[in-house]
């Protein structure tokens, strides 16, 4: 059976750059034989967060918040592609992943961060680690950072030159930590409730 893991990316910009690393990360993991599939903050549109999903009555969700929960408890793992703004996290991923709480427990997830600069976003994965494992998820020790994301990726999220062959490297060791970590939790779960 193969895993099924949501990557999720949180720009809003007009000029979205990490929009490369997200297709990268989901046409990656699908050469791997994994059932990836992009969330785009911007495109689900859901808005600044005044009720979570689990407030709702059941079956009162805006529509797009009900099809994501559903898609969330449907996952095995979870990768959050984030940009650093001013050393923090992307409003925009963070203003969607507020909108859930259970739906992401007892799952992994990792993080893959980038900028325009050589730090690659280390200061908003960072940042995520502690966000991530408050919501319920384990977040994975291999982490990816991405940059100068220009100079990483095309505009086709195919990699460039040694930037793009780091990418790579890392990437692979990513990956195959969150599909472990994914099949764990996976048997763990078939073998034992999770406790709450």
């Amino acid at each position: 059976m193969s895993q099924r893991i949501l990557v999720f990316y949180g720009s809003y910009r007009s000029d979205r750059m990490g929009i490369r690393l997200a297709a990268y990360c989901v046409r990656t993991l699908q050469a791997r034989g994994i059932d990836a599939e992009l969330i785009d903050a911007r495109a689900v549109g859901l808005p600044m967060l005044d009720r979570m999903y689990k407030e709702y009555p059941q079956g009162h969700a805006p529509e797009a918040m009900e099809a994501l929960a559903g898609k969330i408890r449907g996952a095995d793992g979870f990768v959050f592609v984030t940009g650093e703004y001013n050393w923090g996290m992307q409003p925009g991923l963070k203003n969607l992943t507020d909108h859930f709480l259970e739906e992401w427990f007892w799952r992994p997830a990792g993080i893959v961060s980038y900028s325009a600069g050589r730090l690659g976003g280390a200061r908003a994965n960072v940042a995520w680690h502690g966000t991530l494992s408050e919501m319920g998820m384990v977040v994975i020790s291999s982490t990816v950072e991405a940059g100068p994301i220009a100079k990483t990726l095309d505009d086709q999220g195919q990699p460039l030159e040694a930037a793009g062959k780091s990418l790579e490297r890392s990437f692979a060791r990513f990956a195959d930590d969150l599909t472990w970590w994914a099949e764990a939790a996976r048997l763990q779960k078939a073998r034992r409730a999770p406790p709450y």
